[in-house]
């Protein structure tokens, strides 16, 4: 990644492939048990699904995204076509069918753990390569700095990331979940940003930084893989193309640990600790060149944190703006953590993301 920082992107364009659909908010009390019969204290509709969140996000903060995915033309997609354009992105190539249903998810917000519950129902047809014609892949890549995927739609986005390989645009995959198709689009990608358990999971190492050890030396392309956990932070861990003969082999179970030690007690602010450049050792697995770093998360009272719903695609937007915009790993993992903490202050994906003129946000934008 670039160490130069420029506030405003020289290329804004932003290709997006995966999920849009609407969500159904309601708040409650306490999360019910079997049979209970509850009121909701708020109830919101509102657009959803990952790559149109994260796309809604980058939007916001002033880049001009276009989402490829599908929606039936019922009253629901009409919906989430015109939200989406609203918020500034481009819908022309999205799929719609004359007949079928759009994705929804129904979420329970509980009040009291601050935890959300999602039921998601897939749209219907789904999605299949047939419905982005070739002209519209070319016209929605030209001029494109990033393509993001976010695991879903699955044929649908290998054959747009075949086509970015094509044209030498850089490949941002979430990997928020195992998921059909995930194995071949992550062999593509030069970014990956996981959900906490993705790590071990995809690669069944004992611990989170093994696993992101492991993924470097499975996926030879990646230049950084973060792991985002919640109100822990996050870990990330970046590629070194030129490495230092005179680098020092760290264990990287202990080297994550030193950093843990170093971290302010305060996460007011979010803030990033790193190591140095060195050769990472994961026993059992093998020794990668790269930097560690890890990532706190703002902290919000309790009185404040209103819905975690989507937190994972504000990051992702934030990290899509960040490399748009050349920002260091440091600074681009406190936006992130900015970006996603404001977002957590209202119900719903979409509500609380901040728009780039926001004060939270100002001196990432200077």
């Amino acid at each position: 990644m670039s160490r130069d920082c420029d506030s405003l992107p020289e290329n804004t364009i932003v290709v997006g492939c995966g999920a849009a659909g609407v969500d159904f908010l309601a708040t409650v009390a306490t999360y019910p048990k079997p049979d209970d019969k509850i009121r909701s204290t708020s109830f919101k509709i509102q657009g959803g699904g990952n790559a149109g969140n994260a796309l809604t996000c980058t939007a916001r903060l002033g880049l001009k995204p276009r989402i490829i995915s599908k929606v039936a033309d019922d009253t629901q997609g009409r919906e989430i076509l015109h939200e989406l354009e609203v918020d500034g992105v481009d819908t022309s190539f999205m799929a719609v069918s004359k007949e079928g249903t759009s994705p929804f998810t129904y979420i329970i917000v509980d009040s009291q753990t601050k935890s959300r519950t999602c039921i998601h129902t897939p749209g219907f047809p789904p999605m299949k390569p047939d419905d982005l014609p070739e002209s519209n892949l070319l016209t929605a890549l030209n001029g494109a700095r990033i393509v993001y995927l976010d695991g879903r739609l699955h044929e649908t986005a290998l054959v747009v990331a075949h086509e970015a390989v094509k044209k030498n645009i850089p490949i941002l995959i979430d990997a928020e979940r195992l998921r059909e198709g995930l194995d071949d689009l992550i062999k593509l990608a030069d970014y990956v940003v996981c959900a906490a358990r993705f790590p071990q999971a995809w690669t069944e190492a004992s611990t989170v930084s093994k696993a992101l050890v492991c993924m470097l030396l499975r996926l030879p392309n990646i230049k950084f893989v973060i792991a985002t956990l919640g109100k822990d932070g996050c870990i990330m861990l970046e590629r070194c193309v030129n490495e230092d003969p005179s680098a020092e082999e760290v264990v990287v179970d202990k080297l994550l640990e030193s950093l843990e030690m170093r971290k302010n007690g305060s996460t007011h602010i979010p803030t990033c600790i790193s190591s140095p450049v060195t050769k990472l050792h994961a026993e059992g697995i093998g020794t990668v060149c790269s930097r560690l770093y890890i990532g706190t998360a703002k902290n919000i009272p309790p009185s404040e944190l209103i819905d975690t719903t989507g937190a994972g695609d504000a990051f992702i937007g934030a990290v899509l703006y960040a490399i748009c915009a050349n920002f260091e790993p440091e600074k681009m993992l406190c936006f992130a953590a900015t970006v996603a903490a404001s977002k957590c202050r209202a119900l719903g994906a979409r509500s609380g993301l901040p728009y780039r003129i926001d004060p939270c946000l100002a001196s990432f934008m200077q």
